[in-house]
């Protein structure tokens, strides 16, 4: 799959905090390596104004925590954190996520391919 991939829209919204989420399991980090991370996962380009208000209601949901770093010869950073909630909740959207996309996979390979016959 091509790192710069353009997903429409609103799959990126539906998909973007189970992802997040598991960017998150691997450990603490900051929007920018998230989005680099997205990026390279096949995402594409997440712009921070997505992410950031996603970080946010994550914040308020008690799922994560900030932890503000200082930074090496610059200003600090804002590292998001899993709380243990946050990481139990991880666990069951992905889990939650695969029925989904099991789900949604079995109805749409059986889709009819013009000009293809089978």
């Amino acid at each position: 799959m091509e790192p710069q991939q353009s997903w429409p829209s609103e799959w990126l919204r539906g998909v973007l905090e189970v992802c997040v989420l598991r960017v998150l399991l691997d450990g603490p980090s900051y929007g920018y390596a998230l989005t680099q991370a997205l990026g390279a996962a096949g995402l594409g380009d997440v712009k921070g104004g997505t992410l950031y208000p996603l970080l946010g209601r994550l914040e308020e949901a008690g799922r994560v925590e900030v932890e503000w770093r200082p930074g090496d010869g610059g200003p600090g950073r804002k590292y998001y954190v899993l709380t243990p909630e946050g990481r139990a909740h991880a666990v069951a959207l992905a889990a939650r996520w695969s029925d989904f996309t099991t789900t949604t996979r079995a109805l749409t390979d059986g889709a009819p391919v013009p000009g293809r016959t089978t």
